[in-house]
């Protein structure tokens, strides 16, 4: 009685923490929103080590790295694009067992160069440690993003 009992608060816990809400995401004063003190996100912007991915530059116009960002994730298990500007996309990736929700960011400021630079943030809505899988992800989407933009 109660192992049933257990199990069924579990799911209930899981299931109501996996359908949270997104957080408050977005562009504000020129960057991506911070990460939050814990090791579940990355982000181009931050000086924190840990949590710090670098941006990528690339040759092309902003219309064509938006496309190109569009066609990698739209390839990629699990994701529903949620948000498309002309300089930000916003992606959410749901994990296949618990159904955990990720909340990934590109932004793409407006350059006077022929150069544009892509902005990352990458971050679970829940729990602590993602063991990594944020980190791996935009290693992911670089990667194939790079490869469409040769």
């Amino acid at each position: 009685m109660k192992k049933s009992m257990l199990a069924g608060l579990s799911c209930i816990l899981l299931g109501t923490g996996c359908a949270s809400a997104p957080p408050q995401l977005g562009v504000n004063n020129g960057q991506l929103t911070p990460c939050p003190d814990k090791p579940n996100c990355v982000n181009s912007y931050t000086s924190d080590k840990e949590q710090y991915v670098a941006p990528i530059q690339l040759r092309g116009t902003t219309l064509t790295i938006r496309n190109n960002i569009l066609t990698v994730l739209k390839e990629m298990p699990n994701s529903t694009i949620t948000a498309t500007e002309t300089n930000y996309i916003r992606a959410e990736f749901t994990s296949n067992i618990f159904r955990f929700v990720d909340d990934v960011e590109f932004y793409f400021p407006d350059s006077k160069t022929t150069e544009t630079t892509v902005h990352f943030r990458s971050a679970s809505r829940i729990g602590y440690s993602d063991f990594g899988v944020n980190r791996e992800r935009i290693q992911k989407v670089r990667d194939q993003f790079v490869i469409l933009s040769e």
